[in-house]
């Protein structure tokens, strides 16, 4: 008897510490830099940075983050759930303005982001000075003529997206990098598009892996045909506010013409 007590009191003590550790990680504020290199982006351009933060949900954006940015990154791009149902205007607002200070920020909708209202959103956003990507297209062009396009779709797994339209609002030959919330966007695309770099978040990495698997793959890049696809594990969580195996991340991007563009 003595025996099973102390066992069941073990098992809730690692149960709870397990817990506690999860929560940690979810917590966490971590920035990974990555680097892409690309022989089609412009060479009178050579290179461009960009922070990229998903998936924030409920958390505050944290100063450490912030400061880390600025002076690095030019833009910054959000890949869809700044907020989900439940999360104060303010909040949010209070998030916005974080990053404003890295640099223009550009948002693209993610699925939990029509849990309120889109014109509350979208008003939030203009008050903001926030660039809405919603199935559109900007070009940035250096002072020889050559551009790359920043293209932005709604929500891909709501049917909201439309990538023919965004892409309509390109030049042929700019470099495309493509921002949206749900990876599967690749399951559109076709060759004739030459869409070299995707961004995308969603999937949390899994959010909770055991031993290693989880309902989603870890965030990371691969190459699928001639499109390079990075997800981010991102940086909030879902209701749950635990994680194990998939750390919470935002990004500081760069991508070049060429290797040796240093």
């Amino acid at each position: 008897m003595i025996f099973l007590l102390v066992t069941f009191i073990l098992l809730v003590f690692l149960g709870v510490a397990l817990l506690i550790y999860m929560r940690k990680i979810a917590n966490e504020n971590n920035v990974k830099y990555e680097i892409f290199y690309f022989p089609n982006f412009p060479s009178s351009i050579r290179e461009i940075t960009l922070f990229f933060i998903s998936d924030i949900h409920r958390r505050t954006v944290d100063d450490t983050i912030i400061n880390e940015a600025i002076n690095v990154a030019e833009i910054v791009i959000i890949g869809g759930d700044l907020l989900e149902k439940g999360v104060k205007l303010e909040k949010t607002r209070e998030n916005l303005r974080k990053l404003k200070k890295i640099g223009p920020v550009y948002f693209v909708w993610g699925n939990n982001d029509y849990e309120i209202d889109r014109d509350v959103l979208e008003t939030l956003l203009k008050e903001e000075d926030i660039i809405l990507l919603d199935n559109k297209a900007i070009s940035f062009q250096s002072d020889k003529g050559e551009s790359w396009s920043l293209i932005g779709i709604e929500d891909y797994s709501l049917e909201h997206d439309d990538l023919e339209k965004a892409l309509e609002q390109t030049n042929a030959n700019d470099f495309k990098l493509l921002v949206s919330h749900n990876p599967k966007i690749i399951e559109k695309m076709n060759e004739v598009e030459q869409i070299p770099l995707i961004l995308s978040g969603h999937t949390h990495g899994g959010q909770i892996r055991i031993f290693g698997f989880g309902p989603y793959e870890l965030g990371g890049a691969k190459v699928i045909e001639n499109t390079t696809v990075f997800v981010s594990n991102g940086y909030g969580t879902t209701s749950i506010p635990l994680r194990l195996g998939a750390k919470p991340e935002t990004h500081i991007i760069s991508i070049k013409h060429k290797q040796n563009d240093e």
